[in-house]
């Protein structure tokens, strides 16, 4: 065989190989990594397989499980699968770079959502507001204070300080901000995230603060917790609950006769869900996308049990 003939076949070889390379990422492969099981990042999964299936892509989902160890073994293994981008919400916005930042070096699109990392890679950060969503829920609180209180109250705050300083630091701001100019007293700021730790931590709070009049828990574990501590302490009616998350329980909460919670500002996890994954799309196939976008809150209150009502019936649909 002449060397001519053995090139030109090599290279009939190598074109048939990109061929097949092309006609395989037909489909775009997006993987999509939450950090934990609850109903928030639930959502934010429903959010993603719905507009897969609208743009018809190949999603790949994947929990760490709160585990930088286990976080940074699925991205490997993304790698390794040749995914078109990851779509995910890092467990550290520096202990998650090195990860990802190698995804990012093989082609990889990293589309960051709920927490970013400290880097320029990510194409896009697809989040909420955490000053605004504890603001939202401040204003309520400080309008309770002000008619119901005469002004002056005593706070104690919920936060996930020890697992995500930022988000949690950020929420709680929002919230006191709105507060400035009343007579308030902050007796205790306590890392409570999951309801169980909750409901410890606000009983003992309760018990050294018998005059407490306002709980702010700046998530769905610590809301419903101090919820259920209330409750447990016979103080309905003595001390209000404000929170950050919008869940079917925490919903029936808000319609409960009981009066102790008042009010939550919900992220829309779905909407960043799908708003994730079409960026995704988006920057896979070369189109400009915005690097940052914020989905605004869902305010429930007390006051407006027809949208709560609206809110329950729409989350059981979405679910099923």
């Amino acid at each position: 065989m002449s060397r001519v003939v053995s090139i030109l076949l090599v290279t009939i070889g190598l074109l048939g190989a990109f061929g097949q390379n092309v006609a395989a990422k037909d489909t775009i492969t997006i993987a999509g990594i939450v950090f934990q099981e609850d109903q928030f990042m639930r959502m934010i999964q429903i959010g993603m397989d719905d507009a897969a299936k609208q743009v018809k892509v190949k999603l790949l989902k994947a929990n760490s499980n709160n585990k930088l160890d286990k976080e940074i073994q699925l991205v490997d293994t993304y790698i390794a699968r040749g995914v078109d981008a990851i779509v995910i919400t890092p467990l550290s916005r520096k202990a998650s770079i090195t990860a990802l930042k190698k995804a990012h070096e093989q082609g990889i699109k990293i589309i960051t959502y709920n927490t970013p990392v400290d880097a320029d890679f990510p194409v896009s950060y697809i989040n909420s507001s955490q000053l605004e969503l504890g603001s939202s829920t401040g204003k309520i609180a400080r309008k309770y204070i002000e008619e119901k209180l005469k002004g002056k109250a005593k706070v104690a705050v919920l936060c996930f300080d020890s697992q995500l300083p930022e988000i949690s630091d950020e929420r709680v701001q929002g919230f006191l901000k709105e507060l400035e100019g009343l007579d308030y007293e902050l007796v205790a700021r306590q890392d409570a995230w999951l309801a169980e730790m909750s409901t410890k931590k606000t009983g003992d709070i309760i018990t050294a603060n018998p005059d407490l009049d306002i709980i702010y828990a700046a998530n769905e574990g610590g809301t419903v917790g101090a919820v259920m501590a209330v409750k447990s302490a016979g103080k309905a009616g003595k001390i209000a609950v404000f929170g950050i998350d919008a869940s079917e329980q925490l919903a029936n909460f808000l319609l409960a006769k009981d009066d102790i919670l008042q009010a939550v500002t919900g992220q829309q996890p779905s909407e960043i869900g799908a708003t994730s994954i079409d960026v995704a799309v988006k920057a896979v196939k070369g189109e400009p996308v915005e690097d940052m976008i914020i989905v605004p809150g869902l305010l429930l209150q007390r006051s407006e049990p027809e949208k709560i009502t609206e809110f329950i019936k729409w989350l059981k649909n979405i679910i099923q």
